[in-house]
């Protein structure tokens, strides 16, 4: 898909398609107004007859309008005017794409980045268009012998504006943008993949291929190389599968080597059956978007290699599935940690923070800025939160608040929740140092409080994406969450690029 911004006007505009809103009560924006000039009141007469409202999720698409030189003219439902937030933008521009790539328009021109959004900027406006654009072409059908015929027309978006000042920014945001969407699709790509395809070794291959295109350092520890560094937790979580375990280490340096690295942290579990404490049947198929916070480490590296960021980041990413079997770790084993803390293992199901716990110790050496764990961790943090916003704990609150921000920013949300000292006692053994499991209450906090007995030595934050990664039902598939909110992140650590 080709991307371009220009400042324009809509009346010299002769491509296949024009894009302008219309408000409830069939209020018309001021390029609306300006079509509805040039075309003598066409448009107009259109939108008083009742076939469009102005409703969000609306739209009208016109053909051979008189007087002007484009083919179509789209109209798009905004909704009340009053209340045209960021949330009311997405929706219009996700209702363009959704609508012009069920026709055969070749290009269009948008004239939405101009429309008055709140607490929203025109780089803000530029970027959600581009990266809209590209997740409205994603599709993921490789797996079928009979892949979806029919190739979508739209090739090419224009995104218009009024004002010349805004063209440096905005050509910076839909670079950015675009590169934010290509990250999400190599994520959504390994969250949909098969589990017999997407093993932890698949995982590996897809790092190394990232590292040759981008220029990136990469390290695979194999099962030899964990148990040199102590990986007792890591590999107990492996011990029931064929599939080897591996550590993947992602190296990406866009400032000099004395700048600290920013650490991420994907939970890599490609397939979790809950191993000796199996998970009941029903949909257990989704336990293939357990590598989630893998991917989403891929996916936004992806996305700063493209953007090309003044700024140093390291994935770390363990991977392994957890199967029942003969080898298999039981309920009430005891295993030791990298850390050298002892750790007793009362639910095999609890083996996510088994595997970051050591992957979190691994981060140590790399003396980081700060590190966050991507994970899809817990149940209880659905339950609280939803499919709505990822659940976020953290040890310091200054990076809690740059994520909460960098989330608001990206309209890829987070909502902080307690890590306080009174949960961790939740976590007690009589016979190790602390329990994989704190029982049913506070779920999600006791499954953060256990990951921060490993993350004394560094700023670190928590981010729980078991119900922002994936979505079940009809839509089934991978999100592309939270690559949005982590390059963001990185965007504002790099600080102004121009």
């Amino acid at each position: 898909m080709e991307f371009g911004i220009k400042v324009a006007t809509t009346e010299k505009q002769r491509g296949a398609c024009v894009v302008v809103g219309i408000f409830e009560s069939k209020k018309m924006t001021d390029a609306a107004k300006e079509l509805d000039r040039l075309s003598n009141g066409y448009i107009k007469e259109i939108v008083d007859q009742g076939d469009l409202e102005g409703k969000t999720n609306t739209a009208l698409l016109l053909h051979k309008i008189p007087n002007l030189q484009c083919k179509r003219v789209l109209l798009v439902g905004l909704g009340k005017e009053d209340d045209f937030n960021g949330n009311a933008f997405i929706a219009a521009v996700q209702t363009t794409f959704r609508t012009l790539q069920n026709t055969g328009t070749t290009d269009c021109a948008l004239f939405l980045s101009d429309l008055p959004v709140q607490k929203r900027d025109s780089a803000w406006k530029v970027m959600q268009i581009a990266k809209l654009a590209v997740e409205s072409n994603y599709r993921f059908d490789q797996l079928k012998s009979k892949p979806e015929t029919t190739k979508r027309a739209l090739r090419k978006i224009t995104i218009c504006i009024g004002d010349r000042a805004d063209l440096a920014t905005g050509e910076e945001a839909l670079n950015q943008g675009a590169a934010i969407a290509h990250g999400m699709s190599l994520t959504k790509d390994l969250g949909n993949l098969a589990p017999n395809i997407c093993t932890p070794t698949y995982l590996a291959e897809q790092a190394k291929e990232l590292a040759k295109t981008y220029k990136l350092k990469v390290t695979i520890l194999d099962k030899k190389d964990m148990e040199k560094q102590g990986m007792g937790a890591l590999l107990a979580v492996a011990r029931g599968s064929h599939q080897p375990a591996k550590l993947i280490v992602l190296e990406y340096q866009g400032k000099g080597k004395k700048e600290k690295p920013v650490v991420l942290v994907g939970k890599g579990v490609t397939f979790d059956t809950g191993g000796i404490s199996l998970k009941p049947a029903p949909e257990m198929d989704e336990m293939k978007y357990d590598m989630s916070g893998a991917a989403s480490v891929l996916g936004t590296l992806k996305a700063v290699a493209e953007i090309n960021l003044p700024v140093n980041v390291v994935g770390i990413i363990p991977a392994t599935e957890n199967m029942p079997g003969g080898g298999a770790t039981k309920p009430g084993d005891v295993v030791t940690s990298m850390s050298g803390q002892t750790i007793e293992v009362l639910n095999t199901d609890a083996e996510g923070r088994l595997i970051l716990c050591d992957a979190l110790t691994y981060a140590e050496r790399y003396n980081p800025k700060a590190v966050i764990d991507i994970a899809t961790l817990t149940g209880a943090c659905v339950i609280a939160l939803g499919h709505v916003a990822t659940g976020l704990l953290s040890n310091n609150e200054a990076l809690a608040q740059a994520l909460t921000k960098a989330g608001e920013q990206a309209a890829d949300q987070v909502w902080q929740l307690p890590l306080w000292e009174d949960y961790q006692d939740l976590l007690k053994s009589n016979f190790a140092d602390m329990a994989n499991i704190g029982g049913r209450a506070a779920g999600t906090i006791t499954a953060a409080c256990f990951l921060s007995r490993f993350t004394q030595k560094y700023h670190w934050a928590h981010l729980d994406i078991a119900g922002t990664a994936w979505k079940s039902g009809k839509e089934k598939g991978s999100t592309g969450r939270p690559v949005p909110l982590l390059t963001t992140y990185l965007i504002a650590q790099a600080g102004p690029t121009s």
